[in-house]
């Protein structure tokens, strides 16, 4: 995903905001101009219901969303890879509970910071994405994107893992860490090992750290081993400054494909895309090794939030009742990352138990940061690191 969610990455445009409205009502216009009949008519009412929609109250019941969503009959979603968190079961699943309802899968690679920009370049027609899953950094940047939502679940969503009027709230998140292909270069036991020269031309982030959530975290992992902290980030820039210099940093886009192939031979990624990469390679006999680090284990969740100019509004909102039952819940932890309900479902006994056992968790006191660090952190990698790093 995000490149994967590369993954997930970040912005700062910001649209009209009678964009919406003005869509809406062009939208009528269209339907009514064109001769078409009343029905076609009645349903654009009913979508442009649907975009002013901020929880299920405004549809009535979940069957009343449900049946405005299959009378659209089209959800577009992006940078969802099937192996991040799981999404291949969660959209499968929302299939198989909403067969009415066709899924397109757009640009499974985007960056948070691409998602947005679709949104922006396919604004008004039809292939624009309903739905976003950011990094924190972007979504608290481009909230004149987002249509407020309160799913049925908000309540057992932490204050501190949402945004109050419900533009955008967590879904998940993993621990970043540093992953490599054991059999080829040994152990890794700190940061530093990687300068050495066997690592020529293999270390990756996934992405950039200002667009890319993974990329993000991934510095913030490499400035906690180096000294930094989410108030210090030279001695993180300083690292990559010195990895770059020994030849070792590579800028390729992080995909299967790289990794499968050993063009990205270390990998500073999510816990559960790193689970997800252990368990392909050991299919071709290749041991791919992963560790977290007690004093840097920087967590930060990715978020969900609605286009305000989804094409299809009933439909963005009942995949985002979906995303916030256990069952989908359930299907992100058994991809490797920790659901943000996973509090509430231990209480009310509804989490997978043996998906649990065996999950990764933090072991120490995880890094984390707020909204206002995440846009400081931002402007500082936009200023610093293509000056001192490079495309």
């Amino acid at each position: 995903m995000h490149s994967m969610h590369s993954m997930h990455s970040m912005h700062f445009l910001r649209t009209m905001a009678g964009g919406a409205l003005a869509m809406a009502m062009l939208v009528t216009t269209v339907a009514c101009g064109s001769g078409q009949s009343a029905s076609s008519t009645g349903a654009t009412a009913a979508s442009t219901k649907a975009a002013s929609a901020t929880s299920l109250a405004d549809f009535g019941s979940m069957d009343d969303l449900v049946k405005a969503a299959e009378s659209e009959g089209s959800l577009n979603v992006i940078a969802l890879p099937h192996d991040w968190a799981d999404y291949g079961e969660v959209i499968q699943a929302f299939k198989k509970k909403y067969p009415k309802i066709k899924v397109a899968e757009q640009n499974a690679n985007a960056s948070s910071k691409e998602e947005i920009d679709a949104a922006k370049t396919n604004k008004g027609t039809a292939s624009a994405p309903d739905v976003f899953d950011v990094g924190l950094a972007v979504a608290s940047t481009n909230t004149s994107y987002f249509a407020p939502y309160k799913v049925k679940a908000w309540d057992s969503i932490p204050a501190a893992q949402k945004e109050s009027s419900g533009l955008y709230y967590a879904d998940y998140t993993g621990i970043m860490s540093i992953g490599w292909n054991k059999d080829k270069y040994g152990e890794i036991n700190s940061i530093d090992d990687l300068m050495n020269s066997k690592f020529a031309g293999t270390v990756a982030l996934n992405g950039k750290p200002a667009e890319a959530g993974a990329a993000f975290n991934g510095f913030l992992l490499a400035n906690q081993l180096s000294g930094g902290t989410i108030n210090n980030l030279k001695p993180g820039l300083d690292f990559f400054k010195k990895l770059k210099t020994a030849g070792n940093l590579t800028q390729i886009d992080v995909t299967d494909g790289t990794i499968d192939s050993g063009q990205t031979g270390v990998v500073f990624d999510w816990t559960y895309n790193q689970a997800s990469y252990k368990k392909e390679l050991k299919a071709k006999g290749v041991n791919w090794e992963y560790k977290t680090f007690p004093k840097a284990e920087v967590v930060s969740y990715y978020n969900q939030a609605v286009n305000k100019n989804a094409p299809h509004p009933a439909a963005a909102r009942l995949w985002e009742e979906y995303l916030y039952t256990a069952q989908a819940q359930n299907l992100w932890l058994k991809g490797g990352a920790s659901p943000v309900l996973l509090a509430a479902m231990k209480k009310a006994g509804t989490v997978d138990k043996a998906t649990l056992a065996t999950a990764t968790t933090v072991s120490g006191t995880p890094v984390t940061y707020t909204n206002a660090d995440s846009t400081r952190i931002t402007s500082w990698l936009q200023n610093n690191w293509d000056a001192t790093i490079g495309d």
